[in-house]
């Protein structure tokens, strides 16, 4: 797992890099997720916020209540639709980076599978990943790390 990546969104318009390692790696299945990202899940990999840098461009935000009652942003290029963060109003401090705008996705290794509530019965999840039918308890998001 890299101290330090990047990555951006499919036509290069953004860019981004990232100077911490990661406090988790998930598979989100709540109905927004699958809803902005077009399948069954969004995978993320959940860093501190203040540790990413947007290296150029800028990304546009879209904010929508998740059914915790909070506030999610969800933010993507403009230009080519890319998804590429989501922040929750109740944990500001971190930022999800959808894996799959990593300039190098190999390491994704996500550990868990949450808001299992919500899965589609056509999305197949691994079953060595551990389940959460909502959302992980606040500050239990370090225990899908690594």
């Amino acid at each position: 797992m890299p101290a330090q990546f990047s990555g951006g969104c499919a036509c290069g318009a953004v860019r981004y890099q990232c100077s911490a390692e990661p406090i988790a790696m998930i598979n989100c299945h709540c109905r927004d997720c699958q809803r902005s990202s077009g399948t069954a899940f969004s995978s993320v990999v959940v860093v501190p916020a203040s540790a990413v840098k947007i290296l150029n461009g800028q990304a546009k935000y879209h904010v929508v209540r998740s059914e915790s009652g909070n506030q999610v942003r969800r933010g993507f290029c403009s230009e080519c639709g890319s998804p590429l963060f989501a922040e929750s109003s109740v944990r500001s401090d971190i930022l999800a980076i959808k894996a799959g705008s990593l300039d190098d996705p190999s390491w994704f290794k996500p550990k868990a599978d949450i808001w299992t509530a919500s899965a589609q019965s056509w999305d197949y999840m691994n079953p060595d990943l551990a389940k959460v039918a909502k959302h992980p308890p606040v500050g239990k998001a370090s225990q899908a790390r690594n």
